[in-house]
Formats: structure tokens, C-alpha cells, sequence
């Protein structure tokens, strides 16, 4: 993929201090400005790499690392992807996607830690328990779930990617129970039910004391004021929205990788920065995802970003049912055998070889030779101009 010609990081570099000077940031959200600005710059510092087969030397800076810099996510998906490959079964896989009313956006921002984990537990306790329903598939399902905070806009659009296995084990996990292959449960039995468990939550938080509420969310810290708030919940349709099934295992990993590890918008998206204006592509979905062209004030793109700033430690993929970190090791293998699967290979020895690259001349394997602090590079006499990274 060719570079793009803007960045966030540019946004950050044109109108940071001016933005700064507004805005009443987090830590968090500091921290997160300053990491995307000094991401692979010689700040960072970095490394001298050399070709094995010309020759040629080059300067490599560092990246930041920080999960929500729009250039540090491809080496982390990468990785998480090897991983889940030795993971898929030979079955069909669905893909469902929850989403809360936008009436709960206010709250749930104002709660990230809390109902972010609801809209996970929710969502994916919805999918077990209709999975396990004999009028339904009558198994036990796995599914893996992924948090998306936004919308094409940057706007708050809390919703929750599954990705579920077409198919599960029975409840004496002597057999694979599986799907029709093309479909997997009745989405507006989803529905009803994930919103059932979600505003279910919602009491028990606000009966324990877990929620806060100020600005426009003050009204609710009410007894009757929040039961009201509920009973309007209750008349809406919560959208649970289900698309085609994959064609196979063979795609799921491709279809995954559009999904993990993404952040609010991708340096690809922006067409312009400038000191007064930042414009970028979004896909209109509500009118057959048309492109169109958004353009915001720095400051104002900055702020729409920022908001998707997840609390510190607070995990962005997690995993149900039999693909549930504390069952898998059990349970995978199990699969595998009901569905007459060979266990994975695994090929130890190319973990521990050396990461190369190739070389910008002759394409040869490139590697590292030294590695360089700020000041070195700071203080070199010649620096490349097309310095990359590979850390």
C-alpha cells in the first residue's frame, strides 16, 4: 500500500498547541497527541539497517506503539491474525454486529469502562444463550467479539463486531452441532433479548452506584428520572445486524483483518490538512454507502478522535464461550477432533529467525546493525529521506 500524502500525525503537528490551549484534555489523551506525533521521527530514535545483498544502509525510526496511531496497528494485526489462523475450524463463519440506540452515547461516554464491558457481556451472552436454545441450534457457541467506538464521521457509534463459528458443541461435547449454511440465529430474537440483558445492566449499575453522571447526563441520577430513561430504551429496536456468511475459513482471516486492530480513521482517509481545515472520505451507509467528503476545523477533528480514546489496560478484543481464554485450550482441540480436523502445524523455528524487510534498491533482506538513540540520529551528518519502519 502506497503511503498516504496526509496524517493524523500532520493534523496533530499543524494544530496540537493551538487545540491544547482549548481543549481541557486526559492524560490519556496527551499522551496519545504527543505518541502519534512523534511516531516514527527521530525522537523516537531508531535503527541503522543494511542490506545483506548490496550493501545499502538506511535509518529506520521507531514507531510509537500506541493502539490508537493510525500507522502503528499493521505489525500488531499481523500477529494477532498468525495466531488466529491456527485457531479456525472447517465450517462456515458468521459475522453480527450490535449496536446500541444513539440515545445511550452520552452516558456510555461518560462510562467508558463500565458499559463498554456491559456492551461486550451483553452482546455476547446474548449469542450464547440463543445458541444454546433447542429451538434455536441447541449448542454451546464461541464466538470472538471486537469494540468499535465510531462512526465514518468520528462521531460516537458504540457497536460490537462477533465473528461466531457456524456451528457449536453439544451440551455433552460429544458431538458438533451445526448450522444451515446460511444462517445461524434469528436476529430479532438477538435483538430482544440483547436488549433485555443490556438495560438489565444498566439497572444493576445504576442500583450499585457504578455510573456517574454530569453535563447533560446530570438529569439521570434520578431513581425516577433513570427508570424513565429505561422504559424509553425498551421502545426502540436495538439493531443487531447480520451479514452474509464467509465463503469459508480460507476468508475469514482476510475479512478479520478489516476489522482488528483499526482506529477511529485510517491516515488513508484524509485528503487534505491545512491550518484552517482537515477534509477526509466517509461511506454514507444510510444511502448505499456513497462516498462522500467531510471537512471539520482541526480542533474539531482532533476533539471527534479523541473521543474514542479507550481507558487504559481496557481490551479492544475479547473471547466467549468455547473460544474463551480460560476453555480454549480444553475445548479447541475438542472441535477439531468432532469436525475430523488435523491439528494445526506449527513451524517453531521461523519464530526465532530475525525479522528482514526488503532492501529499496535490490530488494534483497534487509536487518538491523545498530541501533540508535534520538541524539544519534539528531546528530548524524546525512539523513535519509525515506526513512520507514520496521520495528
Amino acid at each position: 500500500m502506497t503511503r498516504p500524502p496526509f496524517e493524523v500525525a500532520d493534523v496533530i503537528r499543524t494544530a496540537g498547541s493551538r487545540f491544547r490551549e482549548r481543549a481541557s484534555l486526559t492524560w490519556p489523551q496527551a499522551k496519545v497527541l504527543d505518541a502519534i506525533a512523534r511516531c516514527r521521527t527521530a525522537a523516537l530514535g531508531g535503527h541503522r539497517d543494511q542490506c545483506s545483498n548490496c550493501g545499502h544502509q538506511a535509518i529506520s525510526y521507531n514507531s510509537c506503539r500506541n493502539r490508537h496511531c493510525p500507522k502503528c496497528q499493521t505489525n500488531a494485526r499481523d500477529q494477532w491474525l498468525a495466531k488466529r489462523q491456527q485457531e479456525l475450524l472447517p465450517v462456515g463463519y458468521y459475522h453480527l454486529v450490535f449496536s446500541v440506540p444513539h440515545a445511550l452515547a452520552p452516558l456510555m461516554w461518560q462510562n467508558k469502562r463500565q458499559l463498554f464491558a456491559l456492551l461486550f457481556e451483553a452482546s455476547a451472552d446474548t449469542l450464547l444463550e440463543v445458541a444454546a436454545d433447542p429451538r434455536h441450534l441447541g449448542a454451546q457457541a464461541g464466538l470472538l467479539s471486537i469494540l468499535h467506538t465510531w462512526g465514518q464521521t468520528l462521531q460516537p457509534h458504540p457497536h460490537i463486531h462477533c465473528v461466531v463459528p457456524g456451528g457449536g458443541l453439544s451440551p455433552d461435547h460429544t458431538r458438533w452441532i451445526s448450522s444451515p449454511s446460511n444462517f445461524f440465529l434469528p436476529i430479532k430474537v438477538l435483538s430482544r433479548v440483547f436488549r433485555g440483558k443490556f438495560v438489565a445492566g444498566l439497572r444493576r449499575a445504576f442500583r450499585n452506584h457504578l455510573l456517574v453522571f454530569f453535563g447533560q447526563c446530570l438529569p439521570l441520577n434520578n431513581e425516577k428520572a433513570f427508570a424513565a430513561f429505561l422504559r424509553s430504551l425498551f421502545q426502540q429496536d436495538w439493531v443487531v445486524y447480520a451479514k452474509p456468511p464467509f465463503g469459508g475459513p480460507e476468508h475469514v482471516l482476510h475479512y478479520l483483518a478489516r476489522y482488528t486492530h483499526r482506529v477511529a480513521i485510517s491516515n488513508h482517509r484524509l485528503l487534505s490538512v491545512s491550518d484552517s481545515k482537515v477534509a477526509f472520505r466517509w461511506k454514507d451507509y444510510a444511502h448505499g454507502s456513497k462516498q462522500r467528503t467531510m471537512t471539520l476545523s482541526p480542533e474539531e477533528f482532533l476533539r471527534r478522535f479523541l473521543q474514542h480514546i479507550l481507558p487504559k489496560g481496557f481490551p479492544r478484543i475479547r473471547y466467549f464461550g468455547w473460544l474463551a481464554n480460560r476453555t480454549r485450550k480444553q475445548l479447541l482441540p475438542l472441535c477439531r477432533r468432532l469436525l475430523h480436523q488435523s491439528p494445526p502445524a506449527t513451524d517453531a523455528s521461523s519464530s526465532k529467525q530475525p525479522a528482514t524487510w526488503p532492501c529499496p534498491l535490490c530488494h534483497g533482506p534487509m536487518h538491523v546493525i545498530e541501533r540508535l538513540t534520538a541524539a544519534q540520529i539528531l546528530c548524524a551528518e546525512t539523513r535519509p529521506a525515506g526513512a520507514y519502519d520496521t520495528s
